[in-house]
C-alpha cells in the first residue's frame, strides 16, 4: 500500500539545516504527544501503532524503524545464557523516534522529515478512526434506544441512558482530539518550523496571522466528508506551492469549482445542462447565495486563472503566475470557499 508521507512530499524542499536543541525539543514533544496524549500504547491502540509502523517504514524502505527482534548472548545468575525473542511495537517506534542524531548537519533535515512524517501519520490514523466512530454514532444511539438499557453488562455509564454515554464519549473522543491536534500545530510555531497538521497532513505554514485567520478555519470547514474534493486539491495547491511544482494556482482554483458545484447541488439548484463554472455560479447568483459583484468576481477568476491554467496555450506563450500571484490566487480561494459554505 502506497502511503503519502511528510518526507517524500518535501524532500526536495530544504526545511533544516541544523540539529539544535530546538529539534531535539520538539522530537521528545512530538512523541511524548503521539505516547501518552494521542494514543497511548494500550491493547486498543496497539493496531495503530503497528500499522504507523508497518506503513512508514515501507515508506522509508526499511523492513522495520528498527529491529523487531534481539538475539544475543548474555549471562543470568552468572551463567552463559542465549536470549532471543520479539520487541514489542512501542519499543521499536521510540526506539526509532528517539535515537540519538549523531549525524552529521547536512543529514538534519531527512531526520527531521521522518519523525514529522511518524506524527503526520499516527495523527491520519486516529484521524480516520474518529471519523468512522463518528459515522457509526447515529446507528449506535438507535441501537442503544431500542435496548433501552441504562448499564451494560459489568460496566457503569454516565447518569442518563446508555445514548447518553455514547454521545459523552463520542464528544469527549472528538474534544481530546481536538486538543490534541491544537498542541501538535502550538509545538511546531515555539520550535518555529512554520508547519501546520490538519486533516492527515502536515503542511508548510508561513504567515501565523494568515494561518490563523483563514487557513485554518478553512481547513476545519472542508474536513467534513461532503467536502473532500475540495479538501483534496487545496492540499495538492499547498503541496505544489510549497515544492515550486508547476501551476498549484490552478489546484487552488478546482478546489473552488468543486465547492460551488457541491453547494449547488446540495441546494437542488443544479439542471444538469451546466456547461462550465460560469453556470454553477449563475445557479448561486440567481438563487439569492451570491450578490451580482460577487458572481462577476468569480467569473473574472475562472476566466483570467483556471481557464488559461486548464487550457493547452497552443503556439501561444504558456500562462506562468509569480510566487506572489500564486499566493493571491491560493489565499482568494480559501476565502471564497469559506463565504459560500457558510452563507
Amino acid at each position: 500500500m502506497l502511503t503519502d508521507v511528510f518526507a517524500e512530499r518535501y524532500k526536495l524542499t530544504p526545511l533544516w539545516s541544523t540539529f539544535t536543541a530546538q529539534e531535539h525539543r520538539l522530537v521528545i514533544q512530538m512523541y511524548r504527544l503521539f505516547s501518552e496524549q494521542l494514543c497511548p500504547f494500550t491493547e486498543h491502540n496497539k493496531g495503530l501503532w503497528s500499522e504507523a509502523q508497518s506503513r512508514l517504514s515501507m515508506e522509508l524502505g526499511q523492513a522495520s524503524l528498527s529491529p523487531l527482534t534481539y538475539n544475543f548472548m548474555g549471562t543470568a545468575n552468572g551463567q552463559p545464557q542465549h536470549f532471543y525473542g520479539s520487541w514489542g511495537i512501542d519499543h521499536v517506534c521510540k526506539t526509532w523516534f528517539l535515537k540519538d542524531f549523531g549525524e552529521t548537519d547536512d543529514a538534519a533535515d531527512r531526520f527531521m522529515k521522518e519523525r514529522i512524517s511518524f506524527v503526520e501519520l499516527a495523527f491520519r490514523l486516529v484521524e480516520e478512526r474518529v471519523a468512522t466512530n463518528n459515522d457509526n454514532l447515529p446507528a449506535a444511539l438507535k441501537k442503544a434506544e431500542l435496548l433501552g438499557a441504562r448499564t451494560a453488562r459489568g460496566k457503569s455509564w454516565l447518569p442518563g441512558s446508555y445514548g447518553d454515554s455514547l454521545r459523552a464519549a463520542n464528544e469527549k473522543m472528538n474534544r481530546d482530539f481536538r486538543d490534541t491536534v491544537s498542541e501538535l500545530n502550538t509545538r511546531f510555531r515555539q520550535a518555529d518550523c512554520k508547519l501546520h497538521y490538519h486533516n492527515g497532513f502536515v503542511q508548510i505554514a508561513d504567515d501565523e496571522r494568515m494561518q490563523a485567520e483563514i487557513d485554518a478555519p478553512f481547513w476545519e470547514l472542508v474536513a467534513a466528508p461532503k467536502w473532500k474534493s475540495v479538501d483534496t486539491d487545496m492540499k495538492e495547491a499547498f503541496d505544489r506551492r510549497d515544492n515550486n511544482a508547476r501551476d498549484p494556482a490552478f489546484y487552488a482554483v478546482r478546489a473552488l469549482e468543486s465547492a460551488i458545484k457541491i453547494i449547488s447541488s446540495e441546494n437542488n439548484w443544479t439542471t444538469g445542462k451546466e456547461r462550465g463554472a460560469h453556470n454553477y455560479i449563475d445557479n448561486l447568483l440567481s438563487n439569492g447565495h451570491l450578490l451580482s459583484w460577487e458572481a462577476t468576481a468569480l467569473k473574472h477568476l475562472f476566466t483570467h486563472v483556471r481557464n488559461p491554467l486548464g487550457h493547452g496555450p497552443g503556439a501561444d506563450e504558456m500562462t506562468t503566475l509569480t510566487a506572489e500571484q500564486t499566493d493571491w490566487v491560493i489565499d482568494t480561494c480559501l476565502s471564497w470557499v469559506k463565504r459560500l459554505a457558510r452563507s
